[in-house]
């Protein structure tokens, strides 16, 4: 087959031209003098790439601490009828979820099929912030909110984060007034970064322990730059360094981390994405739910590894001259020393068989391995703080 042709990526350019609909955020001239290449998501820019290397980007979000800029967006559902809404929306019981607490989001179609996923907050009472994957949601929720008294408004908010083992020796020194009080996995807390008003959430993309902060343009104005320069001054006592979303990419794979459209989508449902304990069916109801009932519950989502190279995005994975799966994600773990992916079999009973290979990226068929997701920290000790055990380059 050959050595298969490398990615696409987008590249920015200092000058005019078509660009309606794509924002590059509040940091994007400081990404632009670094070299970084982007992909599109969420309308927004994000950097993949920042110019430097992805495997020591890795070993710093596994080791220190690692600063990304990312393309999720978040909504904001406001009104009276706030939780009626989520929970009429989301999988998962938004009744228990507490002001200043986040959770794992869930949306479904009405046939059960996956919309998209993302991180819930509640901020107060009637006040919520959806921060998601890629998918069509302001669309949805707008669509949805009818006859309903709620608002559905988009804050304008641009979010980044911080990962790896400092990362909250990071948030303590960035924050004005030092690291938030009960700040456990999955709170939400306010502060102030160089005097700017930020919200920031115990959560991230990466299974180490971390943080992602989110600008309020809409209560002061937003100095990006001085905002960035404040984070990073604030991390280098600790090692942390920019980074592109590949070394992110990298860590997420290994943790078994899904992304929406890529890994999953509107033809598979929850159950089948390995998302079940998520969903809370004793919900007197929720958009998709009756779907559920006798869907089809076989995962299709597993991992996947190859000593002899990284697998190839959309190679095929084969077992007796038959094509089983697909590679949905992939990447060279530094630590496992192997080529880790995430597959989509084509049917749940695939996953016990005994042998398969996998298309790599230098064209071939090579021996393979089914594993579980995660590939380790199945119970997230990591990012709950609960071991804090640096792994050894």
């Amino acid at each position: 087959m050959g050595t298969i042709l490398k990615r696409n990526v987008v590249a920015s350019f200092g000058e005019g031209g078509w660009n309606y609909g794509i924002w590059g955020g509040p940091y994007h001239r400081l990404h632009q003098e670094r070299g970084a290449k982007y992909c599109v998501y969420n309308g927004r820019l994000m950097a993949v790439d920042q110019g430097g290397d992805r495997f020591e980007e890795y070993w710093k979000q596994r080791r220190e601490a690692g600063l990304v800029d990312t393309g999720k967006r978040p909504t904001e559902i406001v009104g009276p009828d706030a939780e009626a809404f989520c929970n009429k929306l989301f999988t998962r019981n938004c009744s228990t979820l507490k002001p200043g607490r986040a959770g794992y989001g869930l949306l479904l179609y009405p046939d059960g099929g996956i919309l998209c996923d993302g991180i819930l907050m509640r901020l107060a009472p009637d006040r919520f912030w959806y921060v998601q994957a890629e998918g069509p949601v302001y669309s949805w929720f707008v669509a949805q909110a009818q006859g309903m008294n709620v608002s559905i408004r988009d804050p304008k908010s641009w979010v980044a984060q911080v990962q790896g083992p400092r990362a909250l020796d990071v948030l303590a020194a960035a924050s004005d007034s030092g690291l938030p009080e009960n700040f456990s996995y999955f709170s939400v807390a306010r502060t102030t970064m160089g005097g700017q008003p930020v919200l920031v959430s115990r959560t991230g993309w990466t299974g180490e322990v971390g943080f992602e902060f989110y600008t309020l343009p809409e209560e002061a104005p937003v100095d990006g730059e001085a905002l960035w320069h404040h984070v990073e001054a604030a991390g280098k006592p600790f090692g942390m360094t920019v980074c592109g979303l590949d070394s992110m990419d990298i860590r997420r794979i290994e943790a078994g981390i899904l992304n929406n459209v890529s890994d999953m989508d509107e033809t598979m449902n929850p159950y089948q994405a390995g998302l079940g304990s998520f969903v809370d069916m004793r919900k007197p109801d929720f958009i998709g739910k009756q779907a559920l009932g006798d869907a089809d519950k076989g995962i299709l989502l597993h991992g996947l590894q190859c000593d002899a190279g990284e697998p190839y995005i959309e190679g095929e994975v084969m077992s007796g001259g038959e094509i089983i799966g697909r590679v949905t994600a992939a990447a060279w773990s530094p630590l496992l020393k192997c080529g880790t992916a995430i597959i989509r079999l084509t049917n749940a009973g695939h996953l016990n068989t005994a042998a398969v290979t996998v298309r790599t990226r230098d064209g071939n068929l090579n021996a393979a391995r089914i594993v579980e997701l995660p590939m380790y920290d199945k119970d997230k000790a990591i990012p709950r703080g609960l071991d804090k055990t640096i792994p050894p380059r």
